[in-house]
């Protein structure tokens, strides 16, 4: 399947922004057996790319200064992508971050009281371990439905799991801290989804990855219920949304931020 894909993220300052940088993974990537890229360009207003790198996870980060006394930045993103992927299954784990370190907790990912009994609660019953994950999967979206705007950026597994509901960011999270306090390394994906009853969306989408042994890496999409198929672009990987999220950055001034973003996914 091929898709396409315009996104728009668009930063409004209420006063002149003395210093302002973005770090941006947004740029897909080619990966074998996986995904295509037939070809890609992201565009900045009000701004400029000062280096476009390849980040430890092999992301590609754009890092983007914003202009002395702006009042806007608009990041433009356009490609498409072929999918060749159908079952979720990644494979074999490459690039320079050796797998034992995916099973490392950090600050979003750590394993507390919340986490650990989510996976007591699972029991011991299944035929596999990618069957026990699937099951973790469901499990999680039971205990917290699909509910915008109780959780943020800074929110992490346990205080999600304590609360009333979560986003994708929470969902992949609670499942990284889990398999990971199951023995399983696991990774965090920040990506695109196409969506079956809609074109326009208002976010990028995020789920996770758990390494099995004789098999690699398999993507787990808590939010959805299922692995990603044919509809999913990766962007970036990391081990938690601060390695892989689309966009951050840190600005110097009084001046506070309205953030909108403009998506459209479709084949």
């Amino acid at each position: 399947m091929r898709l396409s894909v315009e996104h728009v993220t668009r930063y409004h300052y209420d006063a002149p922004v003395r210093y302002a940088l973005q770090q941006a993974r947004l740029t897909a990537k080619d990966r074998p057996g996986q995904q295509r890229v037939d070809h890609w360009t992201v565009e900045v207003e009000g701004g400029e790319t000062q280096l476009h790198y390849t980040d430890h996870h092999g992301n590609g980060v754009d890092l983007i200064a914003v202009d002395s006394g702006a009042s806007e930045l608009v990041i433009r993103c356009r490609g498409e992508v072929e999918l060749l992927t159908f079952d979720g299954i990644i494979g074999a784990h490459r690039g320079a971050m050796p797998l034992w370190t995916f099973l490392r907790p950090t600050s979003l990912t750590r394993a507390g009281r919340q986490v650990r009994a989510l996976t007591s609660a699972l029991g011991r019953d299944f035929a596999s371990d990618i069957e026990r994950a699937h099951a973790l999967s469901a499990l999680i979206l039971q205990r917290l439905p699909y509910k915008i705007g109780v959780t943020d950026a800074e929110t992490n597994a346990e205080q999600a799991l304590a609360g009333e509901g979560g986003v994708c960011q929470d969902h992949a999270h609670i499942f990284i801290a889990a398999m990971r306090h199951l023995g399983h390394p696991a990774r965090y994906v920040s990506g695109y989804l196409m969506m079956n009853d809609r074109t326009q969306q208002d976010a990028t989408h995020a789920w996770a990855e758990a390494h099995f042994d004789h098999i690699g890496w398999i993507g787990f999409d808590v939010s959805n219920g299922h692995s990603p198929d044919q509809r999913y672009i990766r962007l970036a990987t990391g081990f938690d949304y601060q390695n892989a999220a689309p966009v951050r950055g840190l600005r110097y001034g009084a001046a506070q931020e309205n953030l909108v973003v403009q998506l459209q996914v479709q084949q």
